[in-house]
């Protein structure tokens, strides 16, 4: 019961939000809808029941063999507990922005919230792609719509990557239902459809492209600075935080255990793009003086290591990169929220033209440097253990993979502390001299932020209790 709930609080609330017409009802009925879906979680993390399995099935398309099944296990758990919790948070967040439309714009957003938390529960490939593509068609018309000055271009890019990368699966999906004795699009029963290793091999691609468009993953990577850049900030933050996820959860619930021998087989060449990826990606980062953009290639970076760490085939990796799916999301989403905040008072995000605001601003400096820390991941902090027991898998797989991805540590540190210096200590301009103080509810959302930072970096355990299954599973597979 829980998982239905998930989607359908979030899903009554766009389409209610169509129907209002005033900003401030818009933006209080969005964050009583994401504060009602994550009462929801917590009440369903609270039963004990989430790692167990919390499933919903129901007759939804019995002539194809697709039922509207869900399933909860440890993975999507986290990742459900990751979208319901950042949802308040980012409207909190960006709560003195002022879209035009702001019914349609709030909508959509809901409406984009209810397709990841569909992807995260599918049971059923049918109904996988169904929410695969629910989850995208809000945002193409968010970034279109709202964005900046350069959106269509943008928005064109990630159509096409992504309607590239939605048929690559949709054509993966529809192989392996005729492939399947059972008839069957049911999660269960396409595990257990038979395939010679040359159709693992041509499968495993179209599957693997589609999630690394989705991820992104080098080479598949150059929609998403450009659609970061050009985006809305809220979207920005849906983008990053979440929908990256999907692609990253779509490899361990459906690309590994339906291909295991392809994987066996390719898992170096994926890791091998992966690690590239990290280094290009952290290198670019350096050369940035737009603050998003910045952020854009940082997170290509982090991807590329949980992307890697999933192939690496073994405990130590994939419950860094499990964990780490929650940590990213945490840390990328405050950066996030103090670069609008930044924008949104001083009219630019141009490092160059910034500069003091520690001065102006103390409270935001110090939590922007705790986030930012944390995305370098300082010990003490929560991404400061994912990163350990992925760079630590990296090194059972193979020494020189970990070396190689381990300069992005030392280039990680090097743009993120020059972001810090540049902004917030200096000389304060003309500009900066200007900055207001951040509001109580902005304050909130990072103070939460930095509390799962804190929380998470100590004390994990919960966590590595839910993705357990998960981790067991896969070993399976791999094994």
């Amino acid at each position: 019961m829980v998982a239905l709930l998930l989607i359908l609080i979030p899903l009554a609330g766009g389409l209610l939000g169509f129907l209002l017409r005033d900003e401030k009802t818009a933006k209080m009925s969005a964050l009583l809808f994401s504060l009602a879906a994550l009462g929801v979680m917590v009440w369903g993390l609270a039963g004990a029941n989430a790692a167990g399995g919390n499933q919903w099935v129901a007759d939804w398309l019995p002539q194809l063999g697709s039922r509207f099944a869900l399933q909860m296990d440890g993975a999507s758990a986290v990742l459900c507990l990751l979208t319901v919790l950042a949802y308040p948070l980012i409207l909190l967040g960006t709560w003195n922005n002022h879209p035009a439309s702001p019914a349609n714009y709030f909508a959509l957003l809901l409406l984009a919230q209810a397709g990841i938390l569909g992807v995260f529960l599918a049971a059923d490939g049918l109904l996988f792609y169904f929410f695969w593509e629910l989850a995208l068609i809000p945002v193409y018309f968010l970034c279109s719509r709202w964005g900046g000055e350069k959106r269509i271009a943008a928005t064109f890019k990630f159509f096409i990557y992504t309607f590239l990368g939605s048929l690559l699966l949709l054509v993966g999906l529809l192989y392996l239902y005729y492939r399947n004795p059972e008839g069957s699009f049911a999660l269960e029963s396409l595990y257990r459809v038979q395939l010679s290793t040359a159709e693992q091999g041509w499968m495993f691609w179209l599957f693997f492209v589609a999630f690394a468009i989705k991820m992104p993953v080098f080479p598949f990577h150059t929609w998403q600075p450009d659609t970061y850049e050009q985006a809305p900030a809220g979207v920005t933050m849906v983008l990053s935080a979440l929908m990256v996820k999907m692609g990253l959860f779509a490899v361990i619930r459906w690309l590994i255990p339906l291909f295991p021998e392809a994987t066996a087989q390719f898992d170096n060449v994926v890791i091998g793009l992966s690690v590239v990826g990290m280094i290009y990606a952290s290198l670019l980062a350096m050369q940035q003086d737009d603050i998003k953009r910045l952020i854009a290639y940082s997170s290509i970076a982090h991807i590329g290591l949980m992307s890697a760490a999933l192939f690496a085939n073994n405990e130590s990796a994939l419950q860094g990169a499990l964990i780490q799916f929650f940590s990213h999301g945490v840390n990328v989403l405050g950066m996030w929220i103090v670069v609008d905040l930044i924008e949104q008072r001083m009219g630019t995000r141009n490092m160059r033209e910034l500069g003091g605001l520690a001065q102006q601003a103390p409270g935001l400096a110090i939590l922007l440097v705790i986030v930012a820390l944390a995305n370098v991941a300082l010990p003490l902090t929560n991404a400061f253990i994912g990163e350990f027991l992925m760079f630590n898998g990296l090194f059972q797989f193979n020494v020189w993979y970990a070396a190689v991805a381990g300069l992005s540590i030392i280039l990680s540190a090097v743009y993120t502390l020059r972001m810090i210096q540049k902004v917030f200590f200096g000389e304060v301009n003309e500009r900066t001299a200007k900055m207001p103080a951040i509001r109580w509810y902005e304050q909130l959302s990072l103070v939460v932020i930095v509390g799962a930072v804190f929380v998470l970096g100590v004390y994990p355990a919960p966590v590595f209790a839910l993705v357990g299954d998960t981790v067991t599973m896969l070993l399976a597979v791999f094994n």
